[in-house]
């Protein structure tokens, strides 16, 4: 079974309840009357237009804002948004309720499904953090790891195998960027997380075992990361775009983990598989 299927197949199986804040958006519309028929999860739309199949209703309040209250009450088990507002509103909404926030550190991955079967996890990778923080400390970095190592056990059943990159492989080139990777890599081994680890590495030597061999003898990872962790987010938002636009990978995300609901965001280029993706996976986090 192909990953996406599986996903899909799953979140059916969760009966989660998800709310669209944006149901004006013609795109969210489509996508939750493609969830509601297919049986992906029960979603609600907030929109001054009734839909046929899909529950909908209409409030005075900022719909985002009254949306987040409803996840915090437990009225709904996840929240899907960002087809129309932007990243840094659904961000700053959800840090603003108590309720949601867990306390730890806020952040983000993407699934990216590619044609390498033979790379990553059958082709598929966990790339974060590539919305959220823009130049995280070691520390950051470091917890960013842990998160998205715990998203890829408890939400895909994966073996991490997580690659913290730079544009250094174990010291052969000298720069405080350099250092940072290598300072939130002391951090890992302090912590000694319970899964396979590695860095600093430059992209080649995570993902293709001939480079791993070469650069990297002696690493863990071998050539066989699963999880890529960008040093920082112009890096991680670059790398995503040219993985989905020119490689030709499905990106499903941004997938924001450290909230104690899950709360997700959409590019507001998205399609509605797009956000059919991101409503599926918010019923597995859920």
């Amino acid at each position: 079974m192909g990953l996406l299927k599986n996903i899909y197949q799953r979140a059916s199986q969760a009966d989660k309840s998800i709310i669209l804040p944006e149901g004006d958006d013609p795109r969210v519309r489509e996508a939750a009357l493609q969830a509601v028929d297919s049986g992906l999860a029960r979603v609600s739309l907030i929109s001054k237009e009734p839909l046929d199949g899909v529950n909908t209703f209409h409030t005075e309040k900022d719909p985002l804002v009254y949306s987040l209250e409803l996840l915090a009450a437990g009225e709904y088990d996840g929240l899907v948004a960002g087809a129309t507002y932007k990243t840094a509103d659904i961000l700053r909404g959800a840090l603003r309720n108590k309720t949601l926030c867990s306390g730890g550190l806020l952040s983000s991955f993407f699934l990216m499904e590619t044609s390498l079967k033979s790379s990553g996890e059958e082709g598929a990778f966990l790339f974060a953090d590539c919305a959220v923080i823009p130049d995280p400390n070691p520390k950051q970095l470091a917890e960013i790891a842990e998160s998205t190592a715990a998203s890829a056990e408890k939400i895909l059943g994966w073996k991490p195998r997580l690659a913290l990159l730079s544009f250094s492989t174990k010291g052969s080139s000298s720069h405080p960027a350099v250092e940072k990777v290598q300072a939130a890599m002391k951090i890992l081994k302090e912590k000694n997380p319970g899964f396979i680890f590695d860095g600093e590495l430059q992209l080649d030597t995570a993902i293709i075992p001939e480079v791993a061999m070469n650069k990297n003898p002696e690493g863990v990872l071998k050539g066989r990361a699963n999880i890529i962790i960008f040093p920082d987010l112009n890096s991680g938002n670059i790398g995503y775009k040219l993985t989905e636009r020119l490689g030709g990978a499905r990106a499903i995300g941004p997938i924001l983990q450290g909230m104690n609901r899950p709360v997700n965001d959409l590019s507001r280029g998205c399609s509605v598989s797009d956000i059919i993706d991101v409503i599926a996976f918010t019923a597995l986090q859920a």
